[in-house]
């Protein structure tokens, strides 16, 4: 194979294959359409919404933005370790980012706890209703991409198959959704209202 035709098919074949590449963009588009309705019901509504979303933790929400940007990164330095070949670190790198996404969850649990301590739960009005879903369903995917990422960790060696590159590529593309997905919650979220 050229040199051409190689770079030909990597770009026929995305990091970690089609298939994680169609459902990040499903994901992105199911979260932009679920933070539009969000958007419209808040300009129906800007006083409830307002009221609604100043009782979030704006100080967690952005630790948040920066714990998942920097474990984001420890996984993209993963990636690069592991292209040279330095697996131990690599592992290591990924544990780290896995810790991030640990303690985004665990931030994200004490700000559900506060939230049901003062009695916004999901039917509490339409913006705590999308509050809890949207991020509930973000935490969901931060659970699930852990558990990818887990399940892949002890895969990086020096043997490794071009499959198990693939899977550890689509783990890496998933996370860096949750990332983005996160950034779009953040904000509309947290600071729009």
């Amino acid at each position: 194979m050229t040199h051409t035709s190689g770079n030909q098919a990597r770009l026929l074949y995305p990091p970690g294959g089609f298939l994680i590449w169609i459902i990040i963009g499903l994901e992105l588009v199911t979260f932009a359409a679920a933070l539009a309705v969000f958007l419209y019901k808040g300009m129906a509504a800007p006083a409830l919404f307002h009221e609604s979303s100043i009782q979030l933790n704006t100080t967690i929400g952005t630790v948040n933005v920066v714990v998942l940007l920097v474990s984001g990164y420890l996984l993209a330095m993963a990636m690069q370790f592991r292209q040279a070949g330095h697996y131990a670190r690599a592992r290591s790198f990924v544990g780290y980012c896995m810790a991030g996404g640990g303690v985004f969850l665990i931030l994200k649990t004490v700000e559900y706890a506060r939230k049901i301590s003062h009695g916004f739960h999901f039917s509490f009005n339409d913006f705590f209703t999308f509050y809890w879903a949207l991020t509930a369903f973000h935490a969901l995917h931060v659970v699930v991409g852990l558990l990818f990422l887990w399940s892949l960790r002890s895969s990086i060696t020096e043997d490794q198959s071009p499959e198990s590159q693939d899977n550890l590529m689509a783990a890496a593309a998933f996370w860096h959704m949750c990332d983005l997905i996160w950034l779009m919650l953040f904000p509309t979220l947290y600071l729009v209202f």
